[in-house]
């Protein structure tokens, strides 16, 4: 065993003992991250969604900046979850089931590279699964699937008035319009994943 596999056992089989989760993070968008955070946030085994920015080549961007199209990101969310409990292939196979994956640029009205379908791997086993998971898909989609999967190289943190958007404004016209029957099929679809 190489001594760096043989560090990252006894790290993990410490934390185990100490009685720490290990946690692992998924980055993925489809549309407006408002619209994931709120599919994601509910799901057991999730300890935090962030929505932000990833895939472009801009530092710190805006959102604005990346409105503009000019920056490359698109609008993505970053999930922490316990694998333990929810695995890395359930989130891809909510993630295929709660957007369009075959509308580039597009999810509904909203258009734009920033609302492509794109997840960002951080590791060999996550770039696996997601390819798995988009083949999987494919079978329920007529049309080829577009969704980028790429390595993720930096997650920006969006502006604090985008985080739990959903929740702090479900009566607002797109939330109810637009997120609301997402959140509505999620919990159909999923519900033996809810928190």
């Amino acid at each position: 065993m190489k001594l760096t596999k043989m560090l990252i056992l006894l790290f993990a089989l410490g934390n185990v003992g100490a009685g720490a989760r290990v946690t692992e993070k998924a980055t993925f968008g489809g549309g407006c991250f408002w619209c994931l955070e709120a599919v994601f946030e509910d799901l057991k085994g999730v300890a935090s969604v962030t929505s932000g920015y990833a895939g472009g080549a801009q530092a710190n961007p805006t959102y604005e900046a990346v409105c503009s199209g000019q920056t490359g990101h698109a609008e993505v969310i970053q999930v922490e979850f316990d694998p333990v409990i929810l695995s890395y292939q359930d989130l891809m196979k909510i993630f295929f089931t709660m957007h369009d994956p075959t509308t580039p640029n597009q999810q509904g009205a909203d258009r734009g590279t920033q609302y492509r379908s794109i997840v960002l791997y951080e590791s060999p086993a996550q770039k696996v699964a997601a390819e798995a998971a988009r083949k999987e898909a494919q079978g329920h989609y007529r049309s080829p699937i577009v969704t980028e999967i790429v390595p993720l190289t930096k997650f920006y943190g969006a502006e604090g008035y985008h985080q739990g958007y959903y929740k702090l404004n479900t009566k607002k016209p797109y939330c109810s319009a637009v997120i609301a029957p997402k959140v509505k099929k999620m919990r159909e679809t999923f519900g033996s994943l809810l928190k």
